[in-house]
């Protein structure tokens, strides 16, 4: 995570209060059920941040059922070819209009700097 330059360590500033951290982990399968990788990410507890007090807005941007109509209808109209994709990390990386100040997580505190976030 350091090597990567995920976070900054710093000293808390007085008037904010720190989120929680833990790890989720994951064992992806093939369809015969054999294990093909391990999997782990590390996810801020954001469930314990309190509205209006730690954030003020909640959105997900995803699209409407009506753009997806109006192009379909493009699509067929002009005899277009229509390719899919997913696009697994789209928004793992979006950037923040708000410090947010997270632990460190449980077993990989810095030695001599456990008090930083």
């Amino acid at each position: 995570m350091a090597h990567n330059g995920v976070w900054d360590l710093i000293e808390l500033p007085n008037s904010c209060k720190p989120v929680g951290c833990k790890w989720v982990f994951k064992t992806k399968c093939d369809a015969k059920g054999n294990i093909e990788r391990f999997k782990a990410r590390l996810v801020a507890k954001g469930f314990t941040q309190k509205e209006g007090i730690d954030y003020k807005d909640v959105f997900s941007p995803v699209s409407k059922k009506d753009s997806l109509r109006i192009i379909m209808t493009l699509i067929a109209h002009f005899d277009l070819e229509l390719h899919q994709m997913d696009v697994k990390t789209a928004f793992l990386n979006g950037n923040l209009d708000k410090d947010i100040y997270m632990e460190q997580p449980e077993g990989f505190a810095k030695k001599g700097n456990e008090h930083l976030v």
